[in-house]
């Protein structure tokens, strides 16, 4: 047997990180059993589906590296196979055409909470005589389509992450709405439905999906059943939870993929984080590792049935070990986007308007050097490196403070006159300058390298000193910060 999964979106919002992490299973469990990994996109829902929605939802997937087999197909280009589909049902006596009114069956629901009754359809119309359909097409009466559902009926099956699960008929509601109204023929299907014709038709022999879906399987087991089709194993995993143990949704800030992005995450960090969503390795120290060797590893006996609490922190510090180890000019590529959103300028060495020198490709991996190992997320870029493309800085309250320390100005005055014999500064002419400074005015070292810092960074914290000063150095910037320094000194 070849292994075939899918991933189900619907094009209704962004992907959801809840979905990515479903079809980060489905592909590892394919991979694994070198099966096939299907995308399906479940557009039936045509009011709110949006085409904006599916590319982000495809964006998404290939961001992530989940790249699949077949597809993506489209629900609503085919719906001629779930009408041929119900047909077949009505004619075979398993489903047949209600025509109750909404004002009928809310009188029925009220009724049923009177007397302390769970809600559900009394199956009035399932036995309609042919002069009892006519009389109510007559009265201009549109009809669903239901699907029988039998009370005494027990619905069992194995599943791959909570073992037996049993359901009986009578907890289903009663018969299934399998299609809407329509003024002709059977309208549009319903999800339980179209779901289960879909996946006879491209042969699923796993369906990998959320506990949420756990009240749908029972209902889609009699479906496949009354298709004649061999019923799929299914595998139902956790919700992710919020710290607080509730479901995460929207109120706890970015859930869609795309937001991650956004926030500076890499797909390899986030893909990583997923993974480790209610699945553990078998090797419990390890914790970073591609999809590829996830896949090697992954089955649904280490998945637990219990959710699993989203973790910022541990997100954060996988995310931070992807980025310190990715090379300088792939991280670099990465980093671009977000200078660039930062409104950051740079371009290939020309020289601009006031003679400073562009920030080219080579200057720009040089930053990437200094600052990749104090990222977290790649966002964190933008204010790290605020201070390389800004032509002047803002004096922070302890920068401004250590510039009034006794003999700063000094100390600033010599780097000036020294940096007049260094056209272009080297990192060993860099440190004989302090050393010279340090000489001349008879001060501690520590003197001229916070004074230094404060005039070239605004700040007396930052990232490495000599490196920083030969970034500004190659743009032309050192020689001005440490003439505005001395003028805020005095």
């Amino acid at each position: 047997m070849t292994v075939r999964v899918r991933i189900a979106p619907s094009p209704t919002g962004n992907l959801h990180i809840g979905t990515a992490r479903t079809a980060v299973f489905n592909w590892l469990f394919a991979r694994h059993h070198g099966g096939k990994f299907i995308l399906r996109i479940e557009d039936t829902d045509l009011e709110r589906s949006r085409p904006e929605y599916t590319e982000n939802i495809l964006e998404g997937l290939r961001w992530l590296g989940l790249n699949w087999d077949e597809g993506p197909f489209f629900q609503s280009q085919r719906l001629d196979l779930y009408k041929e589909a119900v047909q077949k049902l009505l004619d075979q006596g398993l489903a047949y055409r209600c025509y109750t009114t909404s004002e009928e069956l809310e009188a029925l629901r009220e009724a049923q909470k009177a007397r302390g009754e769970a809600p559900r359809y009394d199956n009035r119309h399932r036995s309609l005589t042919p002069e009892q359909r006519a009389a109510y097409e007559a009265e201009g009466r549109s009809s669903v389509i239901r699907f029988k559902i039998e009370d005494g009926r027990e619905i069992v099956w194995n599943d791959l992450v909570r073992g037996k699960m049993s359901w009986r008929g009578s907890d289903l509601g009663g018969d299934m709405v399998i299609a809407r109204a329509s003024e002709e023929g059977s309208g549009q299907p319903l999800y339980n439905f179209v779901v289960v014709v879909d996946d006879i038709d491209m042969q699923i022999t796993h369906v990998i999906r959320g506990e949420d879906h756990i009240a749908n399987t029972a209902k889609q087991i009699l479906l496949y059943e009354a298709m004649g089709a061999k019923i799929p194993e299914f595998a139902h995993t956790p919700l992710i939870l919020n710290m607080e143990g509730r479901k995460l949704s929207k109120r706890d800030g970015v859930t869609s993929i795309s937001d991650f992005q956004k926030m500076g995450f890499t797909a390899e960090g986030l893909v990583n984080y997923m993974t480790l969503l209610g699945w553990s390795p078998p090797d419990s120290t390890q914790e970073i590792f591609t999809l590829e060797e996830a896949a090697k590893e992954f089955g649904f006996e280490r998945v637990n049935k219990a959710g699993a609490k989203f973790d910022w922190d541990k997100l954060d510090w996988l995310n931070s070990q992807y980025i310190h180890k990715t090379p300088v000019d792939k991280l670099t590529d990465l980093l671009i986007p977000y200078w660039q959103a930062a409104g950051y300028k740079f371009d290939g060495g020309r020289v601009d308007a006031k003679r400073l020198l562009v920030r080219d490709r080579a200057w720009l991996e040089q930053l990437v050097t200094l600052i990749s190992q104090s990222l977290t997320r790649l966002v964190d870029a933008v204010p790290q490196s605020q201070l390389f493309f800004t032509d002047t800085v803002e004096f922070s309250d302890e920068g401004s403070t250590q510039l009034k320390q006794e003999g700063s100005t000094a100390v600033l005055e010599g780097i000036v006159t020294a940096l007049e014999n260094q056209p272009q500064l080297s990192e060993a002419a860099a440190q004989d300058i302090i050393k010279q400074v340090v000489k001349e005015q008879k001060v501690k070292k520590g003197l001229v390298m916070r004074s230094l810092r404060a005039a070239l960074t605004g700040d007396v914290h930052g990232p490495d000193l000599i490196q920083s000063w030969l970034l500004l150095n190659q743009i032309g910037l050192d020689k001005s910060r440490l003439s505005k320094a001395i003028t805020e000194a005095n």
